[in-house]
């Protein structure tokens, strides 16, 4: 991807500065020579202190009409300009409300699009039809009887929302905490976890559980084609049993090339444009690999995509603003690992600590190993980190601020 833009053309808005996805989008836009109008929602996002960040603001009302009118005034005082948007809670939001921007254009996919990637169930279905493996999963109705779910899908089993994001509101109405992933192993445990969700009448999927470590697939698709690819192993997740990653390495992409081309199927057949990563479950054991959800979004480990050279952040500013897509004259790098530490001392904490809390009974406990690559890799100089950087490294101080204050 050839580096530096002309000064002409338009600046580019990223609204969700909170965490290291924005910041990192920031960061590749800005090196590239693009102005990066950045919108946060608190204060301290690490975002607004970054180098490459040419104007910040905050509105601490998110979704809301004071964010309507800032993001409109953007585009007064600056012309036209893309809009790329962090969380998946925002793009659902620009999506239904790109018609009142004013002259800021958000980069959102197409709402069948988004409905589908954005439930899980409706994902899974589009997947089995052009041939990816998926996990059993079940999604319990009113009625709901244990013998057939148990029936059905073998324990143990986790426990996930189809949509997060359609059901949190609710979740909190009545007190209930938003469980990303909830492990269960016995027939009784399983009951008392879906009891707790008859007070809403909803209930989350209840899906096999999977072996293996996660594998995840990037893309940014442009009229149904791969103009970028990208893919990783997580080392490392948060909690340990299987989450987000705080560890990764890169994977070159003479591996897994047949699952590749099964992603790209799938994101073809969901008509999606624009970034996203498709996530599996691999077993290396058996050498399979099963679909768990598609992040139609910049991904919680995008930091090593952009220090690989991927090029995601400023394929979808080209694409917005018009400009030539052609130039991917680099392949990314697959020889890099990206970890985020502080994430790593909470986990390294559970493992050695506090051990009975691992919810995942094949889990290997292993902490002197774990302590050992910790160390290790601050010698390694294929490392790099998903705040930390030397040439921009105002936001990890600003991290660790805030890291201090609310331990």
């Amino acid at each position: 991807m050839n580096g530096v833009l002309d000064s002409r053309w338009p600046p580019c808005v990223v609204l969700g500065l909170e965490t290291q996805i924005g910041l990192c989008v920031v960061r590749e836009l800005g090196r590239a020579g693009v102005s990066v109008i950045g919108i946060a929602q608190e204060e301290d996002a690490i975002g607004l202190c970054s180098r490459y960040l040419t104007t910040g603001m905050v509105v601490g009302e998110a979704r809301s009409e004071a964010l309507l009118q800032a993001i409109r005034a953007i585009g007064e005082r600056f012309g036209p300009c893309p809009l790329l948007a962090i969380s998946e809670a925002n793009l659902d939001w620009l999506s239904r409300h790109r018609e009142s921007l004013g002259q800021v254009t958000p980069v959102v996919p197409e709402a069948a699009a988004l409905r589908i990637v954005l439930d899980k169930q409706s994902t899974l279905d589009v997947a089995r039809a052009v041939g990816i493996d998926t996990p059993v999963s079940i999604q319990p109705q009113p009625g709901w009887q244990m013998d057939d779910l148990v029936s059905r899908c073998r324990l143990p089993v986790v426990l996930k929302w189809s949509d997060p994001n359609a059901v949190v509101r609710e979740l909190e109405s009545h007190g209930l905490p938003l469980l990303k992933a909830e492990y269960v192993h016995t027939r009784a445990d399983l009951q008392v976890a879906l009891s707790r969700y008859s007070a809403i009448g909803q209930w989350p999927l209840v899906q096999e559980y999977c072996a293996g470590y996660g594998l995840g697939q990037f893309f940014f698709m442009h009229q149904g084609q791969a103009l970028r690819r990208f893919q990783h192993r997580r080392v490392a997740e948060w909690p340990p049993e299987g989450g987000f990653s705080s560890v990764c390495d890169a994977v070159p992409l003479t591996e897994h090339v047949d699952l590749q081309e099964r992603s790209i199927a799938l994101l073809r057949a969901i008509g999606w444009e624009g970034v996203a990563m498709v996530e599996y479950r691999y077993d290396p054991l058996r050498c399979a690999a099963r679909l768990m959800e598609i992040n139609g979004r910049f991904w919680g480990s995008f930091p090593l995509a952009y220090h690989a050279g991927a090029g995601f952040a400023l394929l979808c500013y080209r694409q917005a603003a018009g400009l030539p897509l052609a130039e991917l004259d680099v392949a990314p790098r697959s020889d890099l690992r990206c970890r985020m530490v502080a994430t790593e001392l909470k986990r390294l904490s559970r493992i050695v600590l506090r051990p009975g809390l691992i919810a995942d009974p094949c889990f290997r406990i292993r902490p002197w190993q774990e302590v050992w690559r910790f160390v290790q890799d601050f010698f390694r100089p294929t490392v790099r980190y998903y705040v930390w950087s030397l040439n921009d490294p105002r936001p990890f101080f600003a991290d660790l601020r805030n890291l201090l204050r609310n331990a």
